[in-house]
Order: structure tokens, then C-alpha cells, then sequence
């Protein structure tokens, strides 16, 4: 990738699912740091550690699953149930989804969502003309933490990780 930087095929390095651990081998190797890192990020995994890393290092964070992958195989109920957020959005005359994803802006992350209904994309764009007041940030920061993609497809005995400690260096 970075011969493809170097030769302007690309502008720059992204990667996904990196850990501190990670990133920091990898800031040690590279001659082009990543520009950003895709990882899970939403209210109910907030990954403090990493958003400050991430930060420290000026890579970008574009969060995945902000709504928690609500109604995946995979995913959470988490976000979209939550009775902090359900409080919020209420009070604010919002929908529980535009909280969530003010909450990733205001973490100064990129929120990725998906939708094929012309009005909750409506309504996804409708999150830049306001803000959460201090006391909704710490109430979102008592949301119990728990990982929705926990990766587990990705361990195996005989594969590169053993386990989820180690695929996610301790970070889980």
C-alpha cells in the first residue's frame, strides 16, 4: 500500500479492526503512517483507549456499526434499546438513532450507516445542527460496554489468532 501511495495509485492507508497493540507495531514498521482506522464504534463500545490513541496519532476513526448492527446476526440491541438514549432522544425531540450518531461526531469520528429507507436517511442527516450538553455525554459514558462483532469467526486453533484476547490484544 504504500508503494501505491508512493506511486499515486492512492492517497492514502487505511485499516480496520486495528488494536493499540496493533497500530503501534505498525506505526513502528510503516514509512506511511494509516490515515484512518474502521473499527466498531457506538455507544455501547465506546473504545475510549483507542479513540485517545487514535488521536495522539492522527489517524481517523471511522466507526462501524453506530447503531450497533441492530436486527444482524451479529449485532446488538444495545444501541437502538438503550434507556439512556431513549431519555435523550425524547428530551431533544430526536430519534434514538440521530443521538447515537451525534454522539460518534461529537467523539470526532465518522459514523458509517446504512439504510435503504429514503426517510431514516433523511433523518441520519439531520445531526449536525445541534449538540449533546455535557451531562448527556456522561450519561452515555454509563452505558454498560460490550463488543457486538466480537470476531470469534477469526479464531481457531490452527489459525493466526488462538483467541479473542488475542485477536483483540487484550482490548475486549
Amino acid at each position: 500500500m504504500e508503494e501505491c501511495c508512493r506511486r499515486g495509485l492512492a492517497k492514502s492507508i487505511g485499516v480496520s479492526n486495528y488494536s493499540c497493540v496493533k497500530l503501534s507495531t505498525l506505526l513502528e514498521n510503516a514509512t506511511i503512517p494509516p490515515a484512518v482506522n474502521q473499527v466498531e464504534l457506538n455507544v455501547a463500545w465506546q473504545q475510549q483507549k483507542l479513540m485517545e490513541f487514535c488521536k495522539d496519532k492522527g489517524i481517523h476513526i471511522c466507526a462501524f456499526s453506530p447503531l450497533g448492527a441492530y436486527g444482524f446476526r451479529w449485532g446488538t440491541n444495545a444501541v437502538m434499546e438503550s434507556p439512556i438514549l431513549k431519555d435523550i432522544a425524547a428530551a431533544k425531540d430526536k430519534t434514538l438513532a440521530q443521538v447515537a450518531l451525534r454522539w460518534v461526531r461529537e467523539q470526532g469520528a465518522t459514523p458509517i450507516v446504512r439504510s435503504s429507507n429514503k426517510e431514516r436517511i433523511r433523518q441520519n442527516l439531520q445531526i449536525f445542527d445541534w449538540e449533546l450538553t455535557d451531562e448527556e455525554v456522561c450519561r452515555i459514558r454509563q452505558i454498560p460496554q460490550q463488543r457486538a462483532c466480537t470476531g470469534k469467526e477469526a479464531v481457531s486453533p490452527g489459525g493466526q489468532y488462538k483467541s479473542l484476547e488475542e485477536l483483540w490484544d487484550g482490548e475486549i
